[in-house]
């Protein structure tokens, strides 16, 4: 079989058309390759920068997600102290003011015995200035109504007098 062994006129008209078909392809197929091969790199690279650009925003966002999560976090505990400490001002106030009430009540009420006491005091003495004068009006008319009685009252009297 001849096809095992090559002859020169068999290798040079392969070796042409290989080069034909090598010029053809390079002018005609080679580039538009190498083009749709490098856009393509190119598409993969620019999708590869996206992902990563988004995947720091992402990373990003979580960050300032957790930063506003902290704030408002400490900004409802700010807000809880302060409406605790708002409540216990109140408390204390109306606690306060209800001392000063019942403290202002229990001085009048203080200051209202104290006038009855003394009006108290003052009737009493009254009635008793009373009662006395009608006792003694009634032992000096008994006393005076007999005449021996009435000198020996005087006698006694004398002697305290000499007496002091």
């Amino acid at each position: 079989m001849d096809l095992i062994t090559p002859e020169f006129g068999l290798v040079f008209w392969t070796a042409i058309t290989f080069l034909v078909l090598l010029f053809i392809l390079r002018k005609f197929a080679w580039k538009p390759i190498l083009g749709a091969v490098e856009e393509r790199e190119e598409g993969i690279k620019n999708a590869l920068d996206s992902a990563e650009k988004a995947k720091l925003e992402m990373q990003n966002l979580h960050a300032d997600n957790e930063r506003i999560l902290k704030e408002a976090r400490a900004e409802r505990e700010t807000m809880l102290k302060e409406a605790r400490e708002i409540k216990n001002k109140m408390i204390d106030d109306a606690k306060g003011e209800a001392q000063e009430q019942a403290n202002k009540i229990i001085e009048q009420a203080q200051a209202a015995i104290a006038g009855e006491k003394k009006a108290a005091i003052a009737d009493l003495k009254s009635q008793v200035a009373n009662l006395s004068v009608e006792i003694a009006e009634k032992v000096v008319r008994t006393e005076l109504s007999n005449k021996d009685k009435q000198l020996e009252l005087v006698e006694t009297m004398l002697g305290e007098k000499s007496l002091n």
